[in-house]
C-alpha cells in the first residue's frame, strides 16, 4: 500500500507542478494600471484649504487669537476675549441633508446665492451651513458670552459665512 500511496502523491505533485507551470506562462500585452476610481466619490473638495487658515484670513484685524484646530478634522476655532469663539469645519464627507438629519431647529437660508441651513447649537450659539457638494460642506459656528441664546450669534454667524462662500470650491 505505500507503493500505491506514493505513486499517488507523485502523479499529484506532477498534476499540482503542471497546473503551476501553465498558470504562470501566458502574457498579456500591455502595461499594468490601478484600477480607476471614482475622483467624485472619494475627492476631498477642500483640499489645499486649511480651516484655520481660512478662518485666520476671514477673522483678521478684528481681535481674534490665533486659529486653534479643535480635531483631527478640518476644524478650527478662533478666540476672541470678552467676544465669544468662531468656528469653521470643513466637511467633504456630510452634505445638509446629515445636518438636518442630527440637528435641531434646522431652517433652510442661502449664502451668496448657495443652498445652506442654519441652526442653533445646542450649548448656545448658531451654526450656518453651506452646501459644497452633495457630500460636502462648510460650517462656520458663532458662540458669544453675551449668552447662549443672543440672536447677535446668528447675525455674525451669516455675515462670516458670507465672507467665507466665495473661498469655497465650486462643484458642480
Amino acid at each position: 500500500m505505500t507503493v500505491n500511496v506514493r505513486i499517488v502523491q507523485a502523479l499529484a505533485a506532477m498534476a499540482c507542478l503542471a497546473t503551476t507551470m501553465t498558470a504562470c506562462t501566458s502574457t498579456v500585452a500591455g502595461t499594468a494600471s490601478p484600477a480607476p476610481r471614482s475622483s467624485t466619490a472619494n475627492a476631498d473638495v477642500f483640499a489645499g484649504l486649511n480651516a484655520c487658515q481660512v478662518l485666520e484670513r476671514l477673522t483678521a484685524g478684528q481681535g481674534f487669537g490665533p486659529g486653534e484646530n479643535i480635531s483631527r478634522r478640518n476644524e478650527c476655532d478662533v478666540l476672541k476675549s470678552e467676544y465669544g469663539t468662531y468656528g469653521l469645519a470643513l466637511d467633504p464627507v456630510q452634505g445638509l441633508r446629515e445636518f438636518a438629519e442630527t440637528s435641531d431647529g434646522v431652517v433652510e437660508t442661502s449664502v451668496n446665492g448657495r443652498n445652506a441651513l442654519q441652526a442653533p447649537i445646542p450649548l448656545g450659539g448658531c451654526a450656518i451651513v453651506i452646501e459644497v457638494g452633495e457630500h460636502a460642506r462648510a460650517m462656520v459656528q458663532v458662540s458669544l458670552v453675551s449668552g447662549p441664546r443672543d440672536p447677535q450669534a446668528c447675525v455674525d454667524a451669516q455675515a462670516l459665512a458670507e465672507k467665507l462662500e466665495p473661498l469655497l470650491p465650486k462643484v458642480q
